[in-house]
């Protein structure tokens, strides 16, 4: 009798235990739709499929986290502030013209999925202190949580809480396990922010367990962004921005490149591609990436990123201007000054392109009024860098140069 129950509890435990793996990779599959339908631009699908991941496995806290990453990104996006140059330059401009609050529905939704999954991570970190997963998954939701506080909350940064406690999670999950690379995503952007700072901040930082290092937040993020996971995606935007700030526009558009080729539903990274092409004076190439990105967006079903389309025609005005195709260029950037929801830091910008243009076509009374238009944006704004420009164009008229081949890495 004691061994048919024996047999029975073992029948039984390993069968709860096969449901379970099975529950886990279920959520796991659909997670990684989820996330490909999030960088592909379609929200409504990534929200259905992290809550059958939650169905499948009400424990997971990875699939919490993962819906509310996606609430993060539609919030981005009704925003208009998905790409690279919204977090590039201008960020002070916040501060003059602050952004409207984030819908509060989705904000709510945001928090919900949010605590859910560190809450579920702490627990796990209870039972399985030993295993890297659940160190992982901690770090994982309590850094999500402060990215959607500075970015869109405009909470400041805060070492000695959430901030803090993601990196000693996410550090010791690389301890505990050293072969993981999804932990450099964290790890790496912490390591990278702190590296800009003040030496003081820096010191300050290190006494409570922070250390920042460039070089080190770079490999960390560059074996985040190469190495599928569920923050691969992030960890390339992540990278994308550093090289661009490091003015390593190549690498940028080739790891822009690399996201085409998995996300090619996603025309926004086409105008990320241009933008980086740009910035390495590759004006002809950025021509033409513009005209398929444009192309696809006339006939898009979907809803457009808040101010996208003034985007699409600046940036497109600004290489047909820089490739000598003038006329193209002042239609491209009269339809950008009149697309809706046209950011006041992208129209500082349109400004000094109709200063170029003017100054191409000889009229420099005409430049100079527009770089004038665009300074007294600019230094409203405190946008030093679109106030140096300005500045700088006032005191010399701009002259096209002969753009230098770049090469591109593979």
């Amino acid at each position: 009798m004691r061994a048919t129950r024996f047999t029975a509890f073992v029948l039984t435990a390993l069968i709860a235990s096969g449901a379970a793996l099975a529950a886990s990779e279920r959520s796991e599959a659909l997670r990684r739709e989820g996330y490909q339908a999030v960088y592909s631009l379609d929200y409504d699908r990534a929200d259905d499929l992290f809550r059958q991941a939650i169905a499948a496995d009400p424990n997971d806290a990875a699939a919490y986290r993962g819906a509310a990453a996606a609430t993060w990104q539609r919030v981005l996006f009704l925003r208009g502030t998905l790409l690279v140059d919204d977090y590039n330059g201008h960020v002070r401009s916040a501060k003059a013209a602050p952004m409207p609050p984030p819908p509060a529905e989705l904000a709510a939704v945001f928090h919900r999925n949010s605590e859910r999954a560190v809450a579920l991570a702490e627990k796990a970190v209870g039972l399985r202190y030993n295993e890297a997963g659940p160190h992982f998954d901690l770090g994982s939701a309590l850094a999500l949580a402060v990215w959607f506080g500075s970015s869109v909350e405009a909470k400041t940064w805060d070492p000695g809480r959430k901030a803090r406690r993601a990196f000693y999670e996410s550090q010791l999950a690389s301890k505990l396990d050293p072969t993981r690379k999804d932990v450099g995503l964290v790890l790496g952007t912490y390591r990278y922010m702190l590296s800009r700072m003040p030496k003081t901040v820096q010191l300050l930082a290190s006494i409570i367990g922070f250390k920042g290092s460039r070089a080190e937040g770079l490999r960390l993020l560059e074996a985040a962004a190469e190495s599928p996971s569920d923050l691969q995606e992030e960890a390339q935007f992540r990278l994308v921005l550093i090289h661009t700030r490091e003015e390593r526009h190549a690498d940028a558009a080739a790891v822009i490149r690399d996201m085409e080729r998995t996300h090619p539903g996603n025309r926004l990274l086409l105008l990320e591609e241009a933008s980086a092409l740009l910035r390495n004076r590759q004006a002809a190439e950025a021509e033409a990436r513009l005209d398929e990105g444009i192309a696809r967006l006339k006939q898009e079903t979907r809803p457009l990123m808040m101010g996208e389309e003034g985007r699409w025609h600046w940036r497109r005005g600004m290489a047909r201007l820089l490739t000598g195709k003038l006329d193209e260029a002042e239609a491209d950037l009269t339809l950008a000054l009149g697309a809706s929801d046209v950011r006041e830091w992208v129209l500082a910008r349109i400004r000094i392109e109709f200063g170029k243009l003017a100054d191409l076509r000889g009229n420099r009374a005409k430049a100079e009024e527009e770089y004038r238009a665009a300074l007294a944006i600019a230094s409203r704004l405190d946008d030093k860098r679109a106030v140096g420009e300005a500045t700088r164009l006032l005191a010399e008229p701009f002259r096209r140069q002969t753009p230098v081949p770049q090469v591109f890495r593979p």
